[in-house]
């Protein structure tokens, strides 16, 4: 089975549309979306009503979950005060633009996506996050330590954990040894459609394979592709300049 992931948007309508016909060339078996559907874009009505008009399956993001119950924190743990300033136009520009019915389905999304195979009697869990499977907003990045990392997946039973959030693609394999069996557990961030962070200003997502070889035993058996495209990042930029949004943001989709 080709499982194709994708997540953070951000109301990014340009990285969409790439995304969908990149995706459509891929010919997934599966496609989730992750969650952050808004913020940061002039798009979130529009982005929303693509990803309910093909009927994928959705988790709320932070940011669906602070503007579908019309709040003005999206839990962004913004650092700076500059963050903070430039996060508080968004939010509200967000909130003003969302329409009732967008906001509705905003609100309703599930926090988990949970994915259970049984492959020559082996059980496989595979668990759909936007941050962590404790917090929608936790950051994981690629640095977590090991004990840490693995500690929260296995608490929540996960041998795949797939999530965003810090828009920073990476495949982590963590090893454990459970009655002398061997053990391995695949932490995979999907990275971003809509507004990378890793120096590459192209979207991203992932395409997870699992076969039925697949095992937690066998750390080869579970591939993970990150695929990148390109797509009119210079459309999205200017939407930006031109709206109440802060002209930084368009600085960040032109460079990553």
């Amino acid at each position: 089975m080709k499982i194709a992931l994708f997540s953070d948007i951000h109301a990014n309508l340009p990285a969409l549309e790439a995304f969908f016909a990149d995706v459509e060339k891929q010919k997934p078996d599966a496609v989730y979306c992750l969650g952050d559907l808004v913020g940061y874009n002039i798009w979130p009505n529009e982005v929303i009503d693509e990803i309910r008009k093909r009927g994928i399956p959705c988790i709320a993001g932070n940011y669906d979950f602070g503007i579908g119950r019309h709040s003005d924190d999206c839990g962004c743990a913004y650092k700076t005060d500059e963050e903070k300033a430039m996060g508080k136009i968004s939010i509200a520009y967000t909130n003003e633009v969302v329409k009732d019915e967008q906001r509705a389905y905003l609100r309703t999304l599930p926090a988990h996506i949970r994915l259970e195979f049984q492959l020559n009697n082996d059980k496989l869990n595979v668990l759909l996050v936007h941050g962590s499977p404790r917090k929608v907003n936790e950051y994981l990045f690629e640095d977590r330590d090991e004990k840490s990392l693995l500690r929260i997946m296995e608490q929540a039973d996960a041998d795949v954990m797939c999530f965003g959030h810090t828009h920073q693609p990476y495949h982590r394999v963590l090893p454990t040894v459970v009655t002398e069996d061997p053990h391995y557990r695949h932490a995979i961030n999907i990275g971003s459609v809509g507004k990378p962070k890793d120096k590459d200003p192209r979207g991203g997502y992932v395409l997870l394979h699992i076969n039925e070889n697949s095992s937690v035993k066998d750390k080869d058996s579970v591939k993970v592709e990150f695929i990148r495209f390109d797509y009119y990042i210079e459309q999205a930029a200017k939407a930006v300049e031109d709206s109440p949004l802060p002209n930084e943001y368009a600085d960040m989709l032109r460079h990553g």
